[in-house]
């Protein structure tokens, strides 16, 4: 049985209810793998959790000390002696490759990229990130995007990488339309008394390249044709934290004069977040930064949500423009005036919402479950063979 070997950053435990995306990652497709690889996760330790432990009662997962992240990468590497790999998959840190395939030149070491971040500057140069993914085995990317993105700027190394784009766990984002997503819905709009509000949602973190400040723009165009819409704005600028940051404050100075139209809801466990899907009428992404995929797209689109969101990155290759809800183009001086078209006629038209909505389930439940992710991930291992 093959033998592989998952590396997390060290930024958040698996598992995690604080985040971050790419442990959530680890967390859903790993499992799935244990029926035809021996899988093993490396992460950081976390209260309450033991050093060894058993992910959904069959993934072993390792946990360190993370605090010190050279620390951490050479405990990683003992334990990874004692394992001794066929494929060691790095997760989201290509400083570390070079670093693991010289310790295991046998092994396939794989890069699996979730963003732009870590391939550009202050992590890495121009000269640095050729000798960093040059040492990958294979890079895995999430989208279509962010394989061109790398294959762009590292051109050596285009012909290694290979599209997984990532899942949903559908049964944990319940469909608007079915009874429980109308139970939950209502249940949870008396809770927080907002009755039949047409309500416009977005989920994400508060900060520059999210683009919530456009959205905080179309309110008063949105209000002019919607008059009793609410717009709730669910997260905070880090992973399990509600610490303010200059952004979140301007948000809401932003907002302040829409009180009655804006809704700040910080951080929420992401096991609460299918309910505040079910809940609303329409999300909106409005990214201007490079999304490499965009997850809250396809999360939305599992709760029969249509979704407005900008045309950044790799969230074109996920909303389909007029099925699965509108792609605007994120120029920063149009784009508060297409969000307000766009979620404005949404909200006027329920019908429409609805089979987008539908469209959008249908589409997750073809193309992006974890299932498919780690489908594919042993369709390439076969593929070395």
């Amino acid at each position: 049985m093959l033998k592989a070997a998952f590396v997390t950053p060290g930024a958040y435990p698996v598992p995690s209810s604080m985040g971050g995306s790419v442990e959530r990652v680890v967390e859903k497709v790993v499992p799935i793998l244990s029926h035809a690889v021996d899988t093993r996760i490396y992460g950081r330790v976390a209260k309450r959790l033991p050093a060894i432990d058993r992910l959904s009662g069959v993934v072993r997962i390792e946990r360190l000390p993370a605090a010190d992240k050279r620390r951490y990468i050479r405990l990683v590497r003992d334990r990874l002696v004692k394992f001794n790999p066929d494929v060691i998959q790095i997760e989201n840190r290509p400083q570390w490759v070079p670093y693991l395939k010289k310790t295991f030149p046998n092994a396939r070491v794989w890069l699996n990229l979730h963003s732009t971040t870590f391939v550009n500057p202050p992590y890495m140069n121009v000269s640095s990130r050729a000798r960093y993914l040059g040492a990958a085995d294979t890079i895995q990317v999430n989208s279509e995007f962010l394989k061109s993105y790398i294959g762009n700027i590292v051109p050596g190394s285009a012909g290694k990488i290979k599209v997984n784009p990532l899942g949903v766990d559908v049964a944990r984002f319940t469909g608007k339309s079915s009874p429980e997503g109308m139970r939950i819905s209502a249940e949870w709009r008396r809770k927080k008394g907002w009755g039949r509000r047409p309500i416009v949602l977005y989920v994400g973190r508060l900060v520059p390249q999210k683009g919530i400040h456009y959205l905080l723009d179309a309110v008063p165009a949105l209000v002019a044709q919607v008059p009793d819409v609410l717009v709730v704005i669910v997260g905070s600028a880090r992973y399990g934290s509600h610490r303010p940051t200059p952004y979140s404050r301007r948000l809401r100075r932003q907002a302040a004069r829409w009180s009655k139209h804006v809704h700040f809801q910080p951080y929420v466990p992401h096991d609460q977040i299918p309910h505040w899907f079910v809940m609303a009428d329409v999300a909106v992404v409005p990214s201007v930064g490079q999304e490499a995929f965009g997850l809250v797209n396809l999360e939305a689109m599992a709760a029969e949500l249509p979704v407005v969101a900008t045309k950044a990155g790799g969230m074109k290759e996920i909303v389909v423009d007029r099925m699965t809800g509108y792609l605007v183009a994120n120029e920063k001086t149009k784009l508060a005036a297409e969000l307000a078209a766009h979620v404005g006629f949404l909200l006027g038209n329920e019908a429409l919402r609805k089979d987008m909505g539908r469209n959008g389930r249908e589409r997750v439940l073809a193309e992006f479950q974890w299932k498919h992710t780690a489908e594919r991930w042993l369709k390439f291992q076969n593929e070395r063979k």
